[in-house]
């Protein structure tokens, strides 16, 4: 089958299916498996594609049209310039969560500290997209990965490693900071922030195939701020900061259960959107 026509095929059958960015979708799918170029569908739109591979796109379109997440389908997702690889236990990171690191990304160059070892902790790694992201900025930094599932460390280790980031990049199996010791300049995280009673009114993409676990923040959604708020204090360096991700509506709230445990909001940054999507505290 000539490649023009797969792609023209692939197209037409997600846009039949409903599926928004058809065409964006179509042609990732298209390109991964059957292993060919943007280049490629330019310049050799006659390229015949092997049955085999033909065969693979079908049923990736096929996988699209039942719901799946294209980026699931395809195994990895683009962040921040990184290639990283998802699991099933790993939250799919998303471009709002680039905010994340550029106001991470501005603090931590500005450290006193930033001529010699920047120590960084990421809480609820999954994939490793912020701790990776962050090392890939900042080549006098470390970063120790926190995550309660085995399965999403071994990806981000597969990831640092991938990305060439492995010798400054280091994962612990922990609840938090059950297993963590030390001080560092900055604890970054992307918590679960979904109240629970309103996980079922996700996107299907979203609540079937991102972890529950990566997504439900108890019933008021708060329940891991609560852990990073009571658990930071101790492992701040005196100039260090704590940065989060928050849902839409919850600047208030984050910020006054942060203030009620004596921190500082040093910042406020929206995402793309220009929705509320990152406050940055002091310890003190």
């Amino acid at each position: 089958m000539k490649l023009s026509a797969l792609h023209a095929e692939s197209r037409a059958s997600l846009a039949e299916g409903r599926i928004s960015d058809a065409d964006l979708d179509a042609r990732l799918l298209v390109e991964h498996f059957s292993q060919t170029t943007r280049t490629d569908a330019i310049a050799r739109p006659d390229l015949s594609v092997a049955d085999d591979k033909v065969a693979a796109v079908r049923a990736a379109i096929l996988r699209r049209l039942a719901g799946e997440p294209v980026h699931r389908i395809i195994g990895f997702r683009e962040f921040y310039g990184l290639k990283l690889h998802l699991s099933p236990e790993t939250l799919e990171p998303r471009p709002d969560t680039e905010t994340l690191v550029d106001a991470a990304l501005e603090r931590l160059r500005q450290s006193p500290a930033s001529d010699g070892a920047l120590r960084i902790l990421d809480l609820g790694t999954g994939t490793g997209a912020i701790a990776l992201a962050l090392l890939a900025n900042l080549p006098q930094a470390s970063a120790i990965a926190v995550d309660i599932s085995a399965d999403a460390l071994a990806a981000a280790t597969r990831n640092a490693l991938e990305n060439g980031l492995s010798g400054r990049f280091q994962t612990t199996l922990s609840d938090w900071f059950e297993n963590i010791s030390g001080t560092y300049h900055a604890i970054v995280s992307n918590p679960p922030y979904i109240s629970t009673e309103e996980l079922v009114t996700l996107q299907d993409e979203v609540r079937e195939y991102d972890p529950a676990k990566a997504l439900d923040g108890g019933p008021d959604g708060l329940d891991a701020y609560r852990s990073i708020a009571e658990g930071s204090r101790k492992h701040l360096e005196q100039d260090g900061f704590v940065c989060v991700e928050i849902g839409y509506s919850q600047k208030a709230d984050v910020i006054s259960l942060f203030e009620g445990r004596g921190y500082r909001l040093l910042e406020t940054r929206q995402d793309f959107g220009g929705r509320d999507r990152v406050l940055v505290f002091a310890g003190s």
